[in-house]
């Protein structure tokens, strides 16, 4: 059996999609990988998949450009013939979805993990681009052999709302992105405070994720700067039309408010280093796996009464959840939790047990792996 794995990035299939393309692998599936060109293109080689780069821009919409891809798209499938494509992330699931009929595929699965800048953004493009997201997703999901995955109820919910795809074909898994996370590697740790209570947001830098709340929090609790530390890992994403511009980032640089770490490729180490995570977003997330891994690893959270983020924090039980947009309220719990050392321990716990009943990857796996099979692919 083969199986073709569709997303707009490749670093999005090696970051979120290889515990699940393992999985299949080791039940005798062959998993193809396509995406746009990046250097993680070589990293999923290194694993052993082989790798189809896409002539594909996220943020494209020039019509010549976008009909190349989807040609390119089409004739792939057509060649590859393969049982299944998995198309992951809102374009590759409308392309995919699409193209995958043409090429008359039986089974297309599709994983939403969050809907994205569209569906959150307020500006004037993504209020022009909703009504014809939803006419193309509709039409990609369309027909018995279709399955949607979703990770939270507000986004089912949304599907259902808007007849996007037949309630019969829709599932909830609450794992994350793609394959949930792996409770052996971020395994729970016992941490001591350093001179200084270390709080991290890891993320791409989008307004829409909070990263200009953060900033606004750190401003407010100057006065404790002694006390508390506040970091900023991740890299602007130049293919999203909310990503922070560089001069942001050197002004809140300039201003000593946070220290800016990029890209942080081993994500374990630095949750072993912080004593709190926090997501202010107000992105239409599905559930951010920074938040399953950071409490994977038992630490307190602090995250927005929102989509997908409210999955994973249960307020006052392993974490805080606080209204969106409102940094007053991000800056207050730091503080508690600063002040409240076995609250911290007792919220990271209880993170810990929430991670292990409901998004550990073998549980992850198991319930995609039925959604396969509700397709007829036995393997």
């Amino acid at each position: 059996m083969k199986i073709i794995f569709f997303a707009a990035s490749d670093s999005f299939l090696y970051n979120f999609c290889l515990g699940l393309a393992r999985f299949l692998r080791s039940q005798g599936v062959e998993v193809v990988m396509m995406s746009s060109c990046g250097e993680h293109g070589a990293l999923l080689e290194a694993e052993g998949f082989r790798w189809i780069p896409l002539p594909m821009k996220r943020r494209s919409i020039n019509p010549s450009k976008e009909f190349r891809l989807f040609r390119f798209l089409l004739n792939s499938y057509k060649e590859e013939r393969p049982d299944a494509v998995h198309n992951f992330t809102l374009k590759s699931v409308i392309y995919g979805g699409l193209a995958a009929q043409l090429a008359g595929i039986r089974g297309r699965i599709n994983t939403l993990p969050g809907l994205g800048y569209v569906f959150s953004s307020q500006s004037v493009l993504a209020h022009a681009l909703r009504p014809l997201l939803k006419v193309l997703l509709r039409l990609a999901l369309r027909g018995d052999s279709s399955r949607l995955i979703v990770q939270n109820p507000d986004d089912r919910q949304l599907f259902f709302a808007n007849r996007l795809i037949s309630p019969d074909n829709i599932f909830l898994i609450k794992g994350g992105a793609g394959s949930g996370v792996d409770t052996a590697y971020f395994s729970a740790a016992t941490r001591q405070r350093g001179k200084k209570f270390k709080v991290l947001l890891a993320s791409r830098l989008l307004w829409e994720k909070g990263v200009g709340i953060y900033a606004e929090a750190a401003e407010l609790l100057a006065h404790r700067a002694d006390e508390i530390e506040f970091l900023l890992a991740g890299a602007p994403d130049a293919g999203n039309p909310g990503s922070i511009s560089e001069d942001d980032v050197k002004r809140w640089q300039s201003a000593g408010r946070l220290r800016l770490l990029g890209h942080v490729k081993d994500m374990r180490k630095l949750f072993n280093e912080v004593d709190l995570v926090v997501l202010p977003s107000h992105y239409r997330e599905g559930v951010p796996q920074v938040l399953i891994e950071a409490a994977s690893m038992s630490l307190p959270l602090i995250t927005t009464d929102a989509p997908g983020c409210r999955e994973i924090v249960a307020d006052g039980v392993n974490g805080f959840l606080i209204p969106i947009k409102n940094a007053p309220a991000l800056a207050d719990k730091i503080v508690h939790l600063l002040d409240h050392p076995a609250l911290c321990e007792k919220f990271g716990q209880a993170g810990r047990e929430k991670v292990l009943k409901e998004f550990a990857q073998h549980l992850v796996l198991r319930q995609t792996e039925s959604v396969y099979r509700s397709l007829g692919l036995a393997f």
